[in-house]
């Protein structure tokens, strides 16, 4: 699985500068340069898991869109979100380095413009007849500039350190943090807009089909968006100060960089690559699927919203506390071995859909979040390794790390756009009522929602990832070389 550390040979002089944040062993990186790495993709995280949680929620109940234009919505705004992947690899597989680097000046730039887009997804505007154009064009560009950030973020863990077993730590850091922000996102915008959506608001309602929302829940949704957009500034500046690109003038480039298209034509032929998107394609559009109607089946399928912020707090709890477990799982027993547990939630959503009471439903919480965990550790931990495989083979110039980063997250997206929207339409046709209290109708599509279809794409994705190749592991000398091309690649650039 990892590469081996066995006893280091006579030291020979490195033909490039120490990373910043590393050690002069095997390129380790520091905890600081981890932490700050992984503080870095906190905000999108945050955002990502209010909108995942709430935000289906907030246009059906409180904006009161039809769940056709909702579906619009959600569509639309995924695949804004995997458009912007390869144009955004595109862009920064052109740019030239400046002084800060050449990934980091796109993610931070991105930074205030999403916070700006984020807050205005959640304003209650005063006109009623133009509100899904407006929460559709604000969640278009929303998900277009996260993904402006999230494509040289991630792309910057290649060029962290040449060690595979780093990397891997690096990207268990980052994912913990990340889910660490996921639970502060959900539990902060869940608190704060609790009291908008208890049993109490449809009892003190006088008809239960009333669709009048009050002032104070309009409020409540922008005080818990302004919160969100905040930690974009505050994680921002700790990435800059923590994490930077240096350049290395120390020697010549090994080869000319890929264009983006051929490589994109290229890499997607990619065995290894090839099955690990196909797989993560089920995958993270049937976690997308339990996340999003997980609050309205509480809601409207069964008598547990008022346990909803406590079953989104157990879900993001027990993610983040398993991701080093997993961590250590695929470190011992491989990566592979450890997707097994991604098929964990399985039998226990089906137990909720059919069982729908308050201790299953805290079970089934406690159980999804350790395999959500892993179903989202497991792609980025697995990725790295795909490109250094792809690397020995072709031997391709700077921007292989980009193209391969951005049209993963343009897959997944676009598998995530297609389930959202069709499944969100089949609410329309079930007979949702937007605002309504009582919703009857739609309580078994509801139900397959949350059990049946999260649970066919689990299985059709771990046979696919289970079957398909495995990427080689470089040895030791091989990797080093592989970093020292990437990095000094990027310097020149």
């Amino acid at each position: 699985m990892s590469v081996p550390h066995g006893p280091t040979p006579a030291p020979v002089a490195e033909p490039h500068t120490q990373e910043p944040g590393s050690d002069k062993r095997d390129g380790r990186l520091s905890v600081c340069t981890k932490v700050c790495y992984g503080i870095g993709g906190v905000p999108n995280q945050v955002a990502s898991s209010a909108s995942a949680f709430y935000l289906q929620l907030f246009l059906l109940d409180v904006a009161q869109i039809p769940a056709a234009q909702v579906s619009l919505a959600l569509f639309g705004g995924k695949v804004s979100g995997a458009v912007a992947d390869p144009v955004a690899g595109f862009f920064i597989n052109k740019s030239r380095r400046t002084g800060s680097g050449r990934l980091m000046p796109w993610a931070l730039g991105c930074m205030p413009l999403i916070a700006l887009a984020y807050f205005f997804l959640w304003f209650l505007p005063p006109f009623t007849s133009l509100r899904g154009l407006w929460y559709t064009s604000f969640y278009c560009l929303f998900q277009a500039l996260a993904t402006f950030f999230q494509v040289p973020y991630t792309a910057l863990t290649m060029i962290l350190t040449p060690c595979p077993r780093e990397r891997d730590s690096a990207t268990a850091y980052r994912m913990t943090m990340e889910m660490a922000g996921t639970l502060m996102g959900a539990t902060v915008h869940g608190l704060i807009v609790s009291s908008a959506h208890g049993s109490q608001r449809c009892e003190d309602t006088v008809h239960p089909r009333s669709t009048a929302v009050s002032p104070d829940v309009a409020r409540l949704y922008c005080i818990a968006a302004a919160v969100v957009a905040l930690t974009y500034p505050v994680c921002g500046s700790l990435l800059c100060l923590g994490v930077k690109e240096q350049p290395d003038t120390s020697a010549p480039a090994s080869g000319q960089g890929l264009n983006f298209f051929t490589g994109l034509a290229i890499t997607s032929r990619h065995p290894p690559y090839l099955s690990l998107v196909v797989s993560f394609l089920f995958i993270s559009a049937a976690v997308q699927v339990e996340q999003s109607y997980l609050v309205l089946f509480c809601t409207h399928a069964s008598k547990l919203q008022d346990h909803v912020q406590n079953l989104v707090l157990i879900i993001l709890v027990s993610a983040v506390l398993s991701t080093p477990l997993w961590e250590w799982v695929l470190q011992r027993f491989g990566k592979k071995t450890s997707a097994f547990g991604i098929c964990v939630m399985v039998p226990f959503s089906i137990l909720l859909a059919a069982v729908p009471s308050a201790p299953v439903a805290y079970a089934v919480a406690f159980v999804s979040g350790v395999s959500i965990a892993v179903s989202l550790l497991l792609p980025w931990s697995m990725l790295p390794d795909v490109v250094d495989d792809f690397q020995l083979q072709h031997r391709r110039g700077p921007g292989v790390e980009t193209i391969f980063y951005s049209s993963y997250v343009f897959f997944t997206k676009l598998s995530g756009a297609g389930a959202l929207g069709i499944s969100t339409l089949s609410l329309e046709f079930a007979g949702y009522e937007a605002g309504a209290c009582q919703q009857a109708e739609v309580v078994v599509t509801l139900k397959v929602l949350i059990g049946a279809v999260p649970t066919c794409m689990i299985l059709i994705g771990l046979c696919i990832l289970l079957v398909g190749p495995t990427p080689k592991m470089p040895r030791q000398d091989t990797s080093s070389q592989l970093s020292l091309r990437r990095r000094t690649s990027y310097s020149l650039a």
